[in-house]
C-alpha cells in the first residue's frame, strides 16, 4: 500500500476505496498491554515536586526582599505555574485518577486557584479541539486571531493587523509573552458573558482571589518598580513557556478543510506531530511531546506515552498513516515558516514581488 503525505491525498484514499478504522485493533494491543492504567505513583510525586518548588520560590521572594535577583524568582514562577498547568491538563483528559469527577475537582483547583485560569473555559475550548484537531471552522486553536492559519484569513487583513499578519512568523515567540496576560483575561472574560452552571460564579470568584492576593502580595513586599518588573516577568516566561510547548504540536501541520470526513485515526495522526527526546523532553513539555498518542489516547498517564509512540508508530507504517516526529528545535522552524508562508497572503497586492525580494539586498 503506497504511503501518502497530504490530508488531500489521504481523503482520496479513503473515497476510493471501502475503509474501516484500525483505531479498534490499535486500541485493543494498547489497553492489553496495560498503556492506559492510571500511574498513582507518578502523578504523586509530581505534585509533591510542585510544592516543593513553590515552597522555595516563597523562600526565595521572602529571603531576597528588594533585590533585582527577585526577577529569577518571577521567571521560575513562571516556569512552576506552567507545570501545574500540565497537570491540570492531564486531570482533565482523566489521566492522574479513576474518577471522572475526582479529577475534574483536582483539575479546578490546579487551573482556577493555582495558575489562575478558568477550568470550564479551557475544557469547552480544548475538547473542541481534541475532536477536531485543525479542522478549519471547528478547532477553535485555528481560529483567526492576531494569528492567522489560513492564507484566506490573511488575505482578508487590512491596517496594522495586516502589517503583523505579514511578519506573524517572526513575531510569533516575541507574542507569546503577552499570552500569559491572554489568559487571565480571556477567562475571566469568558466567564462574566457567559450563561451557565451556578458553578460559574464560583469559579470567577476562586480566579479574581487568585489573581487579587498574588498581585497583592507582589505590591506589598517589593518597590512598585520591582513588583511591576517582578509581575510582567512572571506573565511573560508563563506565556511563552505555555505557547512554547502547546505550538509544535499541530502549526504547520496538515491542515483538514472544511466539509471533509476522515476517520478518527487518521485525522488525529495525520495533524499531530511527536518532539523527539527522551525523559527530560516528556517532563519539560509535560507529555505533549507525544501528541500524536496523547490525541489518539487522551487518557492516557503521562509515563506510558513513550511505550505507546513504539506501537502507534508500527500501526501507521503498516496501515501507510504518515506519522510525523522532529526535534524540538526544527518543530519551532516548521512553526515560524508556515506562519510566514500564510502571512505572506496579506502583502499588499499592489506591492512588486521582485522589489520585496530586492529590499533584504
Amino acid at each position: 500500500m503506497p504511503p501518502v503525505t497530504t490530508v488531500e491525498e489521504h481523503v482520496a484514499r479513503l473515497s476510493a476505496a471501502p475503509h474501516t478504522s484500525s483505531y479498534g485493533a490499535l486500541s485493543r494491543t494498547v489497553r492489553e498491554a496495560g498503556l492506559l492504567r492510571r500511574a498513582y505513583g507518578y502523578y504523586l510525586r509530581i505534585a509533591g515536586g510542585l510544592a516543593l518548588a513553590f515552597a522555595g520560590a516563597a523562600t526565595g521572594f521572602v529571603l531576597l526582599g528588594d533585590s533585582w535577583f527577585q526577577l529569577l524568582i518571577a521567571g521560575a514562577l513562571g516556569v512552576i505555574l506552567t507545570q501545574c498547568a500540565f497537570l491540570a491538563h492531564e486531570a482533565a483528559h482523566r489521566q492522574v485518577l479513576a474518577s471522572g469527577p475526582a479529577n475534574d475537582r483536582v483539575g479546578r483547583i490546579l487551573a482556577n486557584a493555582v495558575v489562575g485560569i478558568s477550568y470550564s473555559w479551557w475544557m469547552s475550548k480544548h475538547s473542541r479541539h481534541h475532536a477536531n484537531p485543525n479542522h478549519v471552522g471547528k478547532d477553535p486553536d485555528v481560529a483567526d486571531d492576531v494569528i492567522v492559519f489560513t492564507e484566506q484569513a490573511a488575505r482578508e487583513r487590512r491596517g496594522l493587523l495586516a502589517l503583523v499578519t505579514r511578519h506573524q512568523g517572526w513575531l510569533f515567540l516575541p507574542l507569546l509573552t503577552l499570552e500569559g496576560l491572554n489568559l487571565h483575561l480571556t477567562s475571566v472574560r469568558s466567564l462574566m458573558r457567559r450563561t451557565g452552571p451556578p458553578a460559574r460564579a464560583a469559579e470567577l470568584t476562586t480566579i479574581g482571589v487568585r489573581l487579587a492576593l498574588g498581585t497583592a502580595v507582589v505590591l506589598w513586599w517589593l518597590p512598585p518598580g520591582l513588583a511591576f518588573a517582578f509581575l510582567g516577568v512572571q506573565l511573560a516566561v508563563f506565556g511563552v513557556y505555555m505557547g512554547a510547548s502547546f505550538a509544535p504540536n499541530h502549526k504547520g501541520m496538515a491542515l483538514v478543510p472544511d466539509g471533509s470526513h476522515l476517520d478518527f485515526l487518521s485525522k488525529q495522526v495525520l495533524t499531530s506531530r511527536n518532539i523527539r527526546g527522551g525523559a527530560w523532553t516528556n517532563a519539560l513539555m509535560g507529555g505533549l511531546n507525544h501528541q500524536v498518542e496523547h490525541h489518539l489516547f487522551p487518557s492516557m498517564p503521562r509515563p506510558h506515552l513513550p511505550r505507546a509512540r513504539l506501537l502507534v508508530r508500527e500501526h501507521c507504517a503498516a496501515h501507510a498513516v504518515p506519522y510525523t516526529e522532529t526535534s524540538l528545535l526544527r518543530s519551532y522552524a516548521i512553526v515560524v515558516g508556515y506562519l510566514n508562508r500564510v502571512g505572506l497572503a496579506a502583502r499588499d497586492p499592489f506591492d512588486c514581488p521582485t522589489r520585496q525580494t530586492l529590499r533584504g539586498y
